[in-house]
């Protein structure tokens, strides 16, 4: 279908409509009323029966669709937002939609701000309790809905209709519609509360001080003038320590005028951060920059990969390609893996750049935040925007550079809800089809990436040298079995016990990496070997020890599963067997944090995991805390690998490199070298040498040894062999079904089904399955799964998550679809 805009047409004009409502993927038709003016891409509220929900406009017309005289053809309802889809964003979307498999408009709400398409509900509520005609319901399903409203009535606003029918189920239809004949109920149509900008005070001096106002008003309006004769009220009372009132009354004397005023809720804004200027560039950096500059200024569509050992300057080069990029009035989008790294990476530009022009967009800003940023994206501005992996999807209409930082970070891939895009896919189709070189940068690239570079289909940069040409710090691997054998039975080799002494005797900083949070990976019986395990999946519970309780964490010693977030209290004894030898195994973060904490008793720690970075802004306290040298040692999980660069580091321990390893997933090798020169690369980056210490119980592993070497390339080169082999990706395509029921016999039926139906297409592919995930049970649903195999970039006639839903007939069933997949769970 093509899309135009022809707003200003006259007479009667209409807009086709997509609708967000489940079920209805046929396009719809609406009435634009006279006064209301409407672009191609505008968020709308349309009537769809008795209910208002969220529309996109996608063609403007002066004729309907609807060749029937008699069907009425309704009006709008409202404009929510306008100019939300910049020239090829909605290509950009489809393309998306159509790739993973997914409806158009969930991905659509994927790429959104927080509920800009939020549906309108019902709530339902009592017109009188002491009602008489309340004695005339004769329905046992009248009785039920009657009954459970009068449990709820101190709710005044009335119950939403949705909750009522999650509670009562089949009973609710029959038993509201007899309640509104004898009048005793009312229905109110709840519209949507999207977020609205946010608006404040601002006042204007329009004449001087004179001698007819008191002292304290004319000082008043001296700092006003001070701050350029504009000023918000609130910071205005703060600034001349006044009240409201007296404000007031000196716009009652005509001295100021106080207006309304809209103002933008902008994440990331709060710290104070010194500016900076563009540093020399080394010959390697100068020559990767130079390329990138000439892509930009030709509007070439460019996919670099810049390939530089951890400490080589890759940010600085970001930053100098963006500089230009914003000198011609135009904006960058600079993709993170994660949150933890955008307080960072967000410093580094706003020194560069200053706060008006870096916006930071990510899940963890407030919705207003969220929808402010959005509108700022859409004004055209030139501008930097950093964010995590939705962020792809910034409507920046003059975009003239993507940069993907980490691109190797399995975070870049969507789980859940559907679509599962993975952000690399998304901007390298929004490089083509913007016209904008896309630079991905790593230390320790992709095997897609690699594969990529073999086959030319990118341009390869590479930094081989760390800025002044530090060493890399040399990596000593500890075998683990030794340590046990000499009677060590501490978590901590004795080599790492004494690099660890050494650096608190100089006075220096470390990072010790543990590939887990939580106290230990799980809890056993000694006495009968019973394990505790979730009740809801078919998982362990790990324990988590209260020596540093956070409000989401109980104070007690607790078992918690780290799928569903099932929790209870550590039992004293086997409930099994009443046996008190029922300990934990592993360990975790916390089980670090006290061992260190026991054998260096005036150690100062810093716990950087998801469970003490929960709160917003933590991130940034605590790597700030860090770096102000209020620790000593900061321990964590894989969030300390991600771009962290705090130069008094000189110390690396990994307690395990094994829980790296063990998984069962083709890419663990991959993964684990990744991760592990990563974490290496944080130490030795200022004046003092570096070094790592490596704890393993499998030293000969080849990724082990490819470390310890610095020797990614040959590792990763033995891993695209053994995947061609086995039509693995990148030399392989692949598509997950995941299945999953409260029933496990449904369940089972249902992907048994769907597997030889997919069997019986004449495809070119490779099923694997139907079988039950490597965790069967999450969240008590029984999960299933169906693998498809077959040759890349060709992508068969996989079938659609709506056909999908339509193929496995039952609705206690459900179905996701995952092209590409980077996890076999």
């Amino acid at each position: 279908m093509t899309l135009f805009d022809l707003s200003n047409i006259s007479g009667n004009r209409y807009v086709t409509v997509i609708v967000d409502c489940i079920g209805i993927d046929d396009l719809l038709t609406y009435r634009i009323p006279e006064d209301v003016e409407l672009q191609v891409g505008d968020i709308l509220s349309v009537p769809l029966g008795n209910r208002q929900v969220g529309a996109i406009a996608l063609q403007i017309s002066d004729t309907s669709a609807i060749d029937d005289p008699e069907t009425e053809i309704k009006e709008i309802s409202a404009v929510v937002s306008s100019g939300i889809f910049p020239k090829t964003y909605w290509e950009l979307l489809t393309r998306t939609a159509e790739y993973y498999r997914t409806p158009v408009m969930q991905t659509v709400k994927t790429a959104l701000p927080p509920k800009l398409l939020d549906q309108s509900h019902y709530r339902i509520k009592i017109k009188q309790l002491d009602s008489p005609a309340a004695n005339l319901i004769v329905a046992k399903s009248a009785q039920m809905v009657w009954d459970f409203l009068q449990e709820h009535k101190g709710n005044s606003k009335g119950l939403i209709r949705r909750y009522i029918q999650q509670k009562l189920g089949r009973y609710t239809g029959a038993g509201l519609r007899e309640l509104q004949k004898l009048d005793l109920v009312e229905t109110v149509l709840e519209l949507p509360n999207r977020p609205q900008p946010k608006y404040e005070d601002i006042v204007v001096l329009i004449k001087v001080p004179d001698s007819e106002i008191t002292a304290r008003q004319t000082e008043v309006l001296t700092i006003l003038q001070h701050q350029g004769g504009e000023c918000s009220k609130s910071q205005l009372c703060k600034l001349a320590k006044t009240s409201a009132s007296v404000i007031q009354n000196l716009e009652n004397k005509g001295y100021i005028v106080i207006s309304k005023r809209e103002s933008l809720r902008l994440g990331g804004k709060s710290h104070t951060v010194i500016r900076d200027r563009p540093k020399a560039l080394t010959p390697d950096q100068d020559l990767a920059l130079q390329q990138i500059l000439k892509a930009i200024a030709n509007n070439n569509p460019s996919h670099f990969l810049l390939h530089g050992v951890t400490g080589s300057g890759k940010t600085e080069v970001y930053l100098q390609a963006i500089a230009t990029v914003l000198e011609t009035g135009k904006s960058a989008l600079v993709l993170v893996p994660e949150i933890g790294l955008t307080p960072q990476l967000t410093d580094r530009f706003r020194a560069r750049f200053g706060d008006a022009k870096v916006n930071v967009y990510h899940s963890q800003l407030s919705d207003g935040e969220r929808f402010d940023t959005w509108r700022l994206m859409l004004t055209g501005e030139s501008q930097v925007v950093i964010g995590t992996r939705s962020s792809v999807f910034a409507p920046l209409s003059n975009l003239g550079l993507i940069v993907m930082d980490e691109e190797h970070d399995n975070s870049f891939k969507q789980d859940q809800p559907q679509p599962c895009y993975h952000a690399r896919t998304v901007a390298q189709w929004r490089s083509q089809l913007e016209q904008v070189p896309l630079v991905m940068g790593s230390a320790t690239p992709s095997a897609e990436l690699v594969f990529a570079q073999k086959q030319q289909e990118l341009i390869y940069l590479e930094l081989p040298n760390r800025i002044g040409n530090r060493a890399m710090p040399p990596i000593e691997i500890v075998d683990m079995r030794d340590e046990f054998k000499a009677g060590n039975y501490s978590i901590l080799s004795r080599k790492l016990q004494g690099a660890i002494a050494e650096m608190l005797e100089a006075k220096q900083q470390g990072i010790l990496f543990i590939h887990r949070r939580g106290y230990s990976t799980f809890v056993s019986c000694r006495s009968c070997g019973y394990v505790a395990e979730c009740p809801h999946c078919d998982v362990s519970l790990s324990y988590h020890d209260p020596i540093s309780p956070t409000a989401h964490q109980p104070k007690s010693a607790h078992l918690r599963c780290h799928y569903c977030n099932y929790t209870q209290i550590q039992p004293k004894s086997c409930p099994q067997c009443n046996s008190p030898y029922f300990k934990y195994f592993g360990s975790g973060t916390q089980k670090v944090e006290q061992e260190l904490s026991k054998l260096f008793p005036n150690i100062r720690l810093i716990r950087f995991d998801s469970d003490t970075t929960r709160n917003k802004d933590q991130h940034r306290l605590l790597i700030d805390q860090f770096r102000a040298g209020t620790a000593d040692l900061l321990v964590g999980t894989q969030m300390l690998t991600k771009g962290l660069d705090i130069p008094q580091v000189t110390l690396v321990g990994v307690v395990s490199a094994d829980g790296l390893l063990n998984f069962s997933d083709y890419r663990a090798g991959e993964r684990a070298a990744q991760t592990l020169l990563q974490v290496a690369g944080r130490a030795g980056r200022g004046e003092e040498d570096g070094k790592v210490i490596m704890q393993t119980y499998t030293p000969e592993h080849p990724a082990i040894q490819a470390v310890q070497s610095y020797r990614l390339e040959e590792f990763m080169q033995t891993e695209l062999e053994m995947r061609e082999a086995l039509r693995y990706p990148p030399k392989g395509q692949m598509v997950l079904i995941h299945l999953s029921s409260e029933n496990a016999q449904t369940v089972e039926n249902s992907a048994n089904e769907l597997a030889e139906y997919l069997r019986q297409l004449e495809n070119d592919w490779e099923i694997l399955g139907a079988t039950p995930a490597t965790i069967a049970k999450v969240a008590n649903r029984y999960r299933w799964q169906i693998l498809l195999k077959f040759m890349p970039d060709v992508l068969p006639n996989v079938p659609s998550l709506e056909e999908l839903r339509m193929l496995v007939n039952s609705k206690a069933v459900r179905v996701v679809i995952d092209v590409d997949p980077l996890t076999i769970l």
